[in-house]
């Protein structure tokens, strides 16, 4: 999966928004992120379940993102790291747990 891959696919999600913050593309939804992509060096951040952490961040390639939550993202050194239908999967799965966080009215919105 090449960069403008990734922006296609993090754009059909319905309520999905995009943006630059910290010289980085975010995908957002209600201004909350989900993903978070290095357009310099390919970096890829995105919300995991804390159950699945450990798991993912043994992978090669995969590590605690920094300046996040602890256990509850993850950073890949690139797109290459993991197939793109895994990666859509868990692209999917961030939206998923941000939208979890917010208002039972904003994700009602997006059911």
């Amino acid at each position: 999966m090449d960069i403008e891959s990734l922006r296609d696919y993090c754009l059909t999600l319905n309520g999905t928004t995009e943006g630059m913050k910290w010289e980085h593309l975010c995908f957002m939804i209600e201004e909350k992120i989900f993903v978070l992509a290095s357009l310099e060096d390919g970096h890829l951040c995105l919300k995991c379940d804390q159950e699945e952490f450990d798991e993912l961040a043994a992978r090669h390639g995969i590590k605690q993102a920094p300046h996040f939550a602890r256990r509850q993202w993850i950073e890949l050194e690139g797109l290459d790291v993991m197939p793109a239908a895994e990666l859509q999967r868990r692209i999917a799965e961030s939206r998923l747990l941000v939208l979890s966080k917010l208002s039972k009215k904003v994700q009602a919105k997006y059911q």
